[in-house]
């Protein structure tokens, strides 16, 4: 490596021994539109390493809180800001991916007593003391390593979070934040244990301790399912509801109004592998169940319009349901082995996911089948995701085509960048008797010929049937397996599955603050994501 990418390197990374920061890996990597350069980094506490390994792996959440929350007790500890932040953080605060959040927490919060938090060994507080490093907005990093919960700013460069919630006795895995709460619970943590819990994130953020406060607990004691929560997702404009899958294929559908002591008299299940809802006989939560599959369910996503419900599973399917019909619509198989993740587009046209045939299968839900494998992984994909805030670049031609930008990243610590351009596929044909097999620009294939009836699992395609797409951009950026990414305006984050976090500065972003490092740049933060498919001419 030369002098200059080695005074690169973080010097914070290589004190610590922790962060999986390597001389081996550069400090940016190169795309058609410029360099992405790697910002900061964020992790655990040093005193977490001898717990961190081998029992969770790290999924992160991005929140943003726009307003100082309602105060649901004497608070007068309270700062106005942690101090003067750097130009550069101040620069990152203008987007995170998430609409904008109006907070307005109280009545329910301040109305929970303190009791035991099922078998965790911890306890639920109302105390509200005062966190001087929380000013009440901004955007928060949301990550869980062994049986901790820990917020990090995303706007300051310090490394380590600023809040900690442990559980004892179990480990969450997954979390999701929603951001058009009314009632002031806006983030889900689901446990190994098979508990989920709702609480306001801003009260969390204003409290010192490392319990969780004013916490509504559900599936107390594995009371409805004891496997244990593999994802949580809030419905869009769902009214408070959300979504809970299992280990064992199971999915539930809660709503924070309704008591969450739980209703455990589902009917038993007769065929695991069939698709099945039934109804709590009770006005409790869950108010239903869902059964996907047999064996578990690795990911849930939501259309952004909230009409559908993509889910993957150990058993390799894809399968999308109309989430307020509650109906199957379609569903297909994975080339090999269990689909670990998955992501819509923001048009919701298309839909990404991968898995452990170490591909990225793009979807159509037009076409209801797979329209492109991405090859370039070379070992399971754990994380997907399209980009919408990328813009694509301009062209002299005069045929218009739809771009999609995405990025995967997989067990093989690399980040890929992708470009679907869907005017540009090239359909292979089926291998003829002899000699070598055709291909063809336009047109279909037989894997694209008649549709299916509503409600079919499509086996996989042959590997000669679905067009093949390379990555524009393949780079190291851990030593450690990946286990997800998420996208902002200003950056690209990718997740270690050990609890380190890199922000990756997208090009036009990091131009500006290395001309102008002592200057702030003025961004709306009212700016929404575009649709991901953009158009170039």
């Amino acid at each position: 490596m030369n002098t200059s990418a080695s005074n690169n390197m973080m010097s914070s990374a290589s004190a610590s021994g922790k962060d999986g920061q390597s001389p081996g890996i550069k400090t940016y990597f190169k795309s058609p539109e410029g360099k992405y350069k790697l910002q900061y980094e964020k992790t655990y506490p040093a005193g977490l390493l001898q717990y961190a390994h081998g029992k969770t792996a790290t999924q992160v959440t991005l929140a943003y809180l726009k307003d100082k929350p309602v105060q649901t007790s004497s608070s007068s500890s309270l700062g106005i800001g942690g101090g003067v932040r750097s130009a550069a953080a101040r620069f990152l605060a203008g987007g995170n991916g998430n609409r904008l959040h109006s907070f307005a927490g109280g009545s329910k919060l301040a109305s929970s007593t303190n009791s035991r938090i099922g078998s965790l060994g911890t306890s639920i507080s109302n105390s509200v003391a005062g966190n001087s490093n929380f000013d009440g907005k901004g955007t928060y990093l949301i990550f869980n390593i062994s049986d901790a919960i820990f917020i990090s700013d995303l706007n300051s460069h310090d490394k380590e979070p600023m809040k900690s919630i442990h559980f004892g006795n179990s480990n969450p895995l997954c979390h999701a934040f929603d951001p058009d709460t009314k009632d002031g619970h806006d983030l889900l943590i689901g446990l190994n244990s098979g508990s989920v819990y709702s609480v306001s994130l801003s009260q969390q953020l204003q409290d010192v301790g490392k319990k969780l406060v004013g916490a509504q607990h559900y599936n107390k004691d594995g009371s409805v399912n004891n496997s244990r929560c593999t994802c949580v997702a809030w419905a869009p404009n769902g009214d408070g509801a959300f979504i809970v899958a299992h280990a064992d294929g199971n999915m539930y559908v809660y709503e924070k109004n309704k008591d969450g002591t739980g209703d455990a008299s589902f009917p038993v299940i007769n065929d695991q592998t069939q698709f099945s809802v039934a109804h709590a006989r009770y006005s409790k939560n869950p108010v239903s169940r869902w059964h996907i599959c047999e064996g578990s369910i690795n990911s849930i996503a939501f259309s952004s319009d909230g009409v559908y419900i993509a889910t993957v599973g150990r058993d390799g399917y894809l399968r999308v349901f109309d989430y307020k019909n509650e109906q199957l619509i379609w569903g297909g198989k994975s080339y090999y082995g269990a689909l670990l993740c998955c992501a819509w587009s923001m048009d919701g046209k298309y839909i990404i996911t991968g898995g452990e045939d170490d591909l990225v299968q793009v979807w159509s839900m037009e076409d209801r089948k797979v329209v492109a494998w991405g090859e370039g992984h070379s070992s399971w994909v754990s994380g997907v995701a399209f980009d919408s805030y990328w813009s694509a670049p301009n062209s002299d031609g005069v045929v218009e085509n739809v771009v999609y930008r995405f990025g995967s990243v997989g067990q093989d610590t690399q980040l890929l960048l992708w470009d679907l351009v869907m005017g540009e596929l090239v359909v292979p044909m089926r291998r003829p008797s002899c000699g070598s097999p055709t291909f063809s620009s336009g047109s279909q294939s037989t894997h694209w010929d008649g549709g299916f009836p509503v409600g079919t699992l499509q086996p996989a395609p042959g590997m000669r049937e679905v067009p093949k797409l390379s990555p524009i951009v393949v780079h190291r950026v851990h030593t450690e397996p990946l286990s997800g990414l998420a996208l902002t305006r200003e950056s690209i984050l990718t997740v270690g599955g050990e609890g380190h976090i890199k922000i990756w500065m997208r090009p036009c972003f990091a131009e500006y603050q290395s001309r102008n490092s002592g200057s702030l740049l003025s961004m709306s933060s009212n700016e929404k994501p575009s649709l991901t498919g953009k158009v170039v001419r």
